[in-house]
């Protein structure tokens, strides 16, 4: 699924304010004539690249005669010293989106490359890796993408389009009356979280489409796949999950792992713009 333009030009937007506020006096004294320039990016370190269209939406948002050239595609890897874009244009207003522009292309590579480690240490095993809510606020869209990037799998986009029913709406009730009570409103996909075996076997048992096993112990998981057997109700582990251990939890059967780390932990991507002389 591509990005769509409409719903990130107002991050965008918010991002150029941000930065660019009553104008660019550094680039306005120094240019006192604008003149056209060629600039290049470059990767400072190896990564999985993503968020190419938004660098180019970022410069076009604010002078669409930038002539923006991608020198790779979204999800390539791509070592260090590697150049990506290639831009021709006003040298003020280039240099006016360059930090918005790279910081964007940053964020996004970040996670797309935490994200492809992750897929990495998994392969060879049936359980796929999956993000969660725990993104920048106003950054969903981006960072979700760029999970899909990495090799990865979007959990629930927001609260609005899957049922997961958490440990404080089962302070309140039942998982028998939540899982019910779900498929009679005709909800599909309905997930359960559940942290010991006792209260997964009761949403086993309750029909729950996807079980969450949160922070349970490795030997626990094994159990679970074992109790599961031939259900069709998915398994998901979360919590606590790392580069150090993801493997050893693939291994255990499971279908899915969420991972908060993607998108709240991802270090940015250092990248580099650089006036062609």
């Amino acid at each position: 699924m591509k990005l769509v333009k409409e719903k990130v030009l107002p991050i965008i937007m918010s991002a150029l304010a941000e930065d660019i506020g009553s104008g660019d006096i550094t680039s306005a004294v120094v240019f006192e004539k604008d003149v056209i320039v060629m600039a290049d990016v470059f990767a400072k370190e190896a990564c999985v690249v993503a968020g190419l269209d938004v660098a180019k939406w970022v410069f076009n948002t604010l002078d669409e005669r930038v002539i923006f050239r991608p020198l790779a595609n979204d999800g390539d890897s791509v070592n260090k010293g590697k150049k990506i874009i290639s831009l021709k244009g006003s040298a003020r207003n280039i240099l006016t989106c360059e930090r918005t522009a790279l910081n964007f292309l940053g964020k996004i590579s970040g996670v797309a490359t935490l994200t492809s480690r992750f897929v990495e240490k998994t392969k060879g095993s049936k359980a796929r890796i999956y993000d969660t809510r725990k993104t920048t606020p106003g950054m969903r869209v981006l960072e979700k993408y760029a999970v899909r990037m990495g090799g990865g799998q979007n959990h629930r986009t927001g609260l609005w389009d899957q049922v997961l029913i958490k440990d404080n709406h089962l302070a309140m009730t039942s998982i028998k009356t939540a899982v019910v009570t779900a498929k009679n409103h005709h909800y599909k996909n309905i997930e359960v979280e559940v942290d010991d075996l006792k209260k997964f076997k009761e949403a086993l048992d309750a029909g729950a489409d996807i079980i969450m096993l949160d922070n349970m112990k490795i030997e626990d998981v094994r159990k679970a796949v074992r109790i599961r057997g031939r259900k069709k109700a998915a398994l998901e582990v979360s919590g606590g999950v790392g580069l150090d251990n993801v493997a050893r939890i693939a291994r255990t059967g499971v279908d899915r792992i969420s991972i908060g780390s993607l998108t709240h932990s991802a270090p940015s991507i250092d990248f580099s713009l650089e006036i062609c002389k």
